[in-house]
């Protein structure tokens, strides 16, 4: 048996856990993995594809990040931009001095509507303060970001902030007078050809797309009450593997911004965490490792990408529960630390 054969095998038995979702897998240039698991959607045993597109919940502020950081490049915002600038008379506990790169890597300290430093947040819970079905637009969301005070002086140190991307957002569409919406498909999904990316109204979702489950009452349901029905800066796109490792490839050929904009986007902002984690703009950094990570997790989906130019690496998982993503990357992880001596 190949290793690769091994693999394949250890995510197939997870699935009588529970996975649902999609893998692929890229080694020096070849695929080696490239594969669909479970239900799509339970009540009508509709199978997952490789071709499925799925929630990446956080996962979805590259793209956020991606659209802010062309804006920048054409001169219509730049890092030093100040929220107040675009935010005018809205949310007044944003302070005056935070700026674009404050929000990018999470150093706003605005307050934060969904506090992922919240040792009781439970992700399956129902979250939103207003009825989701409210929140189809960026602007939308001003009256669910306000009146959070600020957890500290902007720049001054590192907390994930939700509200800072959809504040981020909120500046962008504001500053090109282009939705938000529109803005990502033009300036990141585009050009980087990703034609199968998508803010998808949760309540419209196309044949294509796999609904997101939540254990309520020991019962499995949608997530259709648990997010906001059109997602934005935070969170919310849906996407397929495939279009994930083609905006790998694009970024990293200059097709989205340029190769010293990306440089700046894989620069470390913050201190390592517990895991040796830094933040960027955008992304999760392993420094020592050399590898970007990308992640995301919300009622119904999970969801993980890393990426390693220098052992030419790259892997995708996304599920479509809560902390279905995890023991299939922990799986392929371990896979790669045999493969090509990635240290897990």
């Amino acid at each position: 048996m190949t290793g690769t054969e091994d693999l394949q095998e250890r995510i197939a038995a997870l699935t009588e856990t529970g996975f649902a979702g999609v893998v692929r897998l890229d080694v020096e240039g070849r695929t080696e993995l490239r594969a669909a698991y479970g239900l799509a959607e339970r009540a009508r045993e509709i199978p997952m594809t490789v071709g499925t597109r799925l929630g990446i919940a956080s996962g979805s502020k590259v793209l956020t990040a991606l659209a802010v950081l062309s804006l920048v490049e054409d001169g219509v915002l730049s890092l030093s931009t100040t929220a107040r600038s675009l935010l005018g008379d809205d949310l007044p506990l944003v302070a005056a001095d935070v700026t674009v790169e404050h929000l990018l890597s999470h150093r706003s300290g605005i307050g934060d509507y969904l506090d992922e430093d919240d040792p009781d947040l439970d992700e399956s819970a129902y979250l939103m303060p207003v009825s989701v079905h409210e929140l189809a637009s960026t602007e939308a969301f001003v009256r669910v970001l306000d009146g959070y005070p600020a957890k500290f002086a902007a720049g001054t140190s590192f907390s994930y902030c939700n509200a800072g991307y959809v504040v981020l957002a909120l500046l962008a569409e504001r500053a090109a007078g282009v939705a938000f919406h529109d803005l990502v498909h033009q300036r990141v999904c585009r050009p980087a050809g990703m034609d199968r990316t998508a803010f998808l109204r949760s309540d419209a979702l196309p044949g294509d797309a796999a609904l997101g489950y939540v254990r309520v009452d020991g019962t499995w349901v949608s997530n259709v009450f648990h997010l906001p029905v059109r997602g934005t800066g935070d969170g919310g796109a849906f996407t397929t593997v495939d279009d994930v490792h083609r905006m790998w490839d694009a970024l990293h050929r200059g097709e989205i911004v340029s190769d010293a904009m990306v440089a700046q986007m894989l620069r470390p902002r913050s201190e390592r965490d517990e895991h040796g984690q830094s933040y960027g703009l955008g992304v999760w950094l392993d420094v020592d490792g050399g590898v970007t990570i990308l992640r995301g997790a919300d009622a119904g989906a999970s969801f993980t990408s890393i990426h390693d130019p220098v052992r030419r690496f790259t892997y995708t998982v996304i599920a479509n529960t809560v902390n279905g993503a995890w023991p299939v990357s922990r799986a392929v992880r371990g896979h790669l630390a045999a493969r090509v001596g990635w240290p897990v």
